[in-house]
């Protein structure tokens, strides 16, 4: 290779070096203002603080945790409940907030201290208006009531005719008008006691009548033990002897186990 050829040579790398350099600069500079312009975004660094603190403001403002702030209808669920005007001591449980204690004797009358419940208006024994007075209660929980004094709810899922009588879990609240210690609401294990319908006397004369045509067993709901008397005539008088006593005294219920009415 001659002079000439390494003068071409050196001058060509130069310019391929010349513009491969300036390409080089011009992704330097791009990939510079993009980092630069990431990390001034405002979604980089401080955002989880601020988002913390905008968050506990909503929750400790004034405006959630005020009373008089809440909506009318809210207020208005236990008021409808209330009677205006009406004896403080006739007030249900709802519509007044009693401090109940419970160092009393059990089973024995105790005095509470109690308030009406804002927007609830009543009147003392002598007729004068009045927001706080005393509450003569029972000293009981509210799972101790006797049982006419608050209502469960039923289970129509279990046996009532078996041996150990069977039984269900449920909740159970305590009425209107009925004021005790403790949660309103409490669990009580109940004998399975729903009913379909079938009335005991109904079922008894169809025993003593037609039980040799398995009548009785057809109306309880159990068809193949009909089935089975109708055609062998009642057992030949002995099977329907049995179930009149049966019947009689309650063991052979309804099919779907309820109780008789």
């Amino acid at each position: 290779m001659g002079k000439n050829g390494v003068i071409w040579l050196f001058k060509k790398g130069r310019h391929i070096m010349k513009a491969h350099g300036i390409t080089f600069l011009l992704l330097i500079d791009v990939l510079f203002k993009t980092v630069n312009g990431y990390l001034s975004s405002p979604h980089v660094g401080p955002e989880p603080l601020q988002s913390d603190s905008q968050h506990s403001t909503v929750i400790s403002s004034p405006v959630v945790l005020t009373a008089s702030s809440a909506s009318p209808s809210v207020e208005g669920g236990y008021q409808s409940k209330c009677p205006s005007g009406g004896l403080c001591s006739k007030l249900p449980s709802d519509c007044v907030a009693c401090s109940f204690h419970h160092n009393c004797s059990y089973g024995k009358p105790a005095v509470f201290s109690c308030k009406t419940k804002p927007g609830v208006h009543c009147v003392g024994d002598s007729g004068q208006q009045l927001t706080h007075f005393n509450l003569t209660v029972t000293c009981q929980f509210c799972w101790q009531l006797d049982p006419s004094l608050y209502r469960c709810n039923s289970s129509t899922n279990c046996m009532t005719v078996s041996c150990p009588r069977k039984r269900y879990n449920t909740t159970c609240e305590a009425l209107e008008h009925v004021h005790c210690l403790g949660k309103r609401r409490f669990p009580k294990r109940l004998f399975c006691n729903w009913t379909g319908g079938y009335k005991w006397s109904t079922a008894l004369a169809l025993s003593i009548t037609l039980g040799g045509f398995g009548a009785d067993r057809f109306y309880l709901g159990q068809w193949r033990e009909g089935l089975g008397k109708l055609f062998s005539f009642g057992g030949l008088g002995i099977w329907t002897l049995i179930d009149v006593l049966l019947i009689g005294v309650g063991y052979v219920g309804p099919a779907d186990g309820s109780l008789y009415i």
